[in-house]
């Protein structure tokens, strides 16, 4: 296919229009108002995560203080919110700061190819409207696609799934003609996503059983935050939110931190909370096998997947697939379960960068053979960022402090006339995940993922707190990112000529 040629050229290109493309976008408004940029993004919509999934219930896995932006307070009264209403978020802020103007939607980028020689990224860019190629220029990108696929989630090969006589559906791919109403529904999975969709299916199916291979941890709290409740009024707006950010930080570093220290006694405190909401049924089904916080917990607002296990429109059952039938699935143990419906809430398939081919100077990029900068840049790629956020607290935490010192880099590279900016590794450097929990579709992964390293700013901190000052105070010089500059090289060669 003929690849068309645009003679544009940006500073910075955006790749992506979620939750962190959307603040890549404000902060570049307000820290770079020089460098022009644009923002592709691969569907019709922006939201990323928010506005692909659409399963019943919806809702983050964390609270809005936390994940909402340091720079535009969350104002909904609820804590643990819908997906309609975090996307609702994104748009009025992608808005009312004019980020919404500079998305380009359905634009997929498919290659991104650096050249030293003319400290540029020529991008090849595909039209999915037209299935058109073309090419846009930048001195940086900025890629903040998330880690996983957007076009398919995980689904293991399940014996006997073509005989079932039902309908079976991944969550990201939940469409508004699935019908479970008095129906006998599965839910396969007992991570994040299935502790959603069980409460909010039962409220219109017959029953729904959620069938977990082991348990995960779960605790449940309140939907709406009681100290945003009494504040509300009495402080001005975005004091409350300030405070009630910091707040919900720092108990979530709290309970990090004391799961690490502490795991037998925080593991017996968190399968207590549940029995008190479930009694015995907390037993085995709610005591995992793993300490905590080697996985992400899962978060009950307001107890409600408590709730509709106690009002029997709900049950849990710990036990494996044998097969498929045409009636529901047989188990290991040899218990049958009839379902009209299975939903496979079974995982993500990582992918990073959005699949796209990274080649520089010629030579195809391998992720597996790189070191993650400050959980930000690659070893051995200049002008390149991407945004990750933490696996123990909110995702949006990381993401403002990576666009911070992302515009700390490009600023310092504008003020000292440096073309270029390239994390380079000392091989000394002991490696270590780059992402440290153990959830599968992260372990189905590490082989193709970058590596972190154990010192240094190749170190993963998974502190928001420690991050915050250390990304602050730190030097954009550090003697391990290396500037140079083309164009004073350029010149220099001229003047010597002459």
């Amino acid at each position: 296919m003929a690849v068309t040629e645009l003679h544009e050229e940006l500073d910075v290109l955006v790749v992506g229009a979620g939750i962190s493309g959307i603040g890549a976008g404000v902060h570049l408004q307000k820290r770079c108002p020089t460098h022009s940029y644009a923002i592709l993004e691969m569907r019709e919509r922006l939201g990323g995560t928010w506005d692909l999934f659409r399963y019943p219930g919806i809702r983050s896995d964390s609270d809005m203080y936390t994940l909402g932006y340091r720079f535009r307070p969350w104002d909904n009264p609820q804590a643990i919110a819908d997906g309609p209403s975090i996307l609702r978020y994104l748009e009025d802020t992608a808005r009312e700061f004019g980020v919404d103007e500079k998305i380009r939607y359905g634009k997929k980028v498919e290659r991104a190819e650096w050249s030293s020689a003319h400290a540029r990224w020529t991008i090849r860019v595909r039209d999915v409207a037209t299935d058109t190629l073309h090419t846009i220029r930048c001195k940086f990108v900025f890629v903040c696609t998330g880690y996983y696929r957007y076009d398919s989630g995980f689904t293991p090969a399940f014996e006997g799934v073509s005989s079932f006589q039902g309908r079976v559906v991944h969550p990201q791919q939940w469409t508004e003609d699935i019908d479970y109403a008095g129906k006998r529904v599965v839910v396969i999975g007992s991570g994040a996503t299935a502790v959603t969709l069980v409460p909010s299916l039962a409220k219109r199916a017959a029953h729904v059983t959620m069938l977990q291979r082991s348990p995960t941890y779960v605790m449940s709290r309140p939907g709406r935050d009681p100290l945003s409740e009494w504040l509300h009024g009495k402080l001005p707006d975005a004091l409350t939110y300030r405070i009630n950010r910091w707040k919900n930080w720092s108990l979530q570093q709290l309970m990090f931190n004391l799961s690490r220290r502490f795991p037998a006694q925080i593991k017996e405190w968190m399968v207590a909370q549940v029995r008190a909401e479930i009694g015995d049924a907390a037993e085995p089904h709610f005591r995992p096998h793993y300490d905590p916080w080697t996985q992400r917990v899962c978060l009950i607002p307001d107890g409600d997947l408590f709730d509709a296990i106690n009002d029997k429109r709900a049950s849990v059952v710990t036990d494996e697939i044998a097969t498929f039938t045409p009636t529901g699935l047989e188990l290991k143990s040899g218990d049958v379960l009839d379902a009209d419906l299975i939903v496979t809430a079974t995982g993500l398939q990582v992918q990073f960068f959005g699949g796209a081919e990274m080649v520089v100077d010629g030579e195809v990029v391998d992720l597996a053979d790189t070191m993650a900068y400050r959980s930000m840049m690659l070893s051995g790629v200049p002008n390149m960022a991407f945004t990750v956020g933490y696996t123990n607290a909110s995702w949006t935490l990381k993401v403002d402090l990576t666009c911070e010192y992302v515009t700390r880099v490009l600023r310092h590279m504008a003020e000292h006339d440096h073309d270029i900016c390239c994390p380079v590794l000392d091989p000394s450097v002991p490696e270590a995940p780059l992402l440290n929990l153990n959830s599968g579709y992260l372990s189905r992964a590490l082989d193709r993922l970058p590596r972190a390293g154990a010192t240094g700013p190749w170190k993963v901190f998974n502190s928001y707190a420690r991050e915050r000052a250390a990304l602050r105070r730190a030097r954009v010089d550090d003697g391990v990112m290396q500037f140079s500059s083309v164009t004073k090289a350029a010149t220099a060669r001229t003047t010597t000529a002459a």
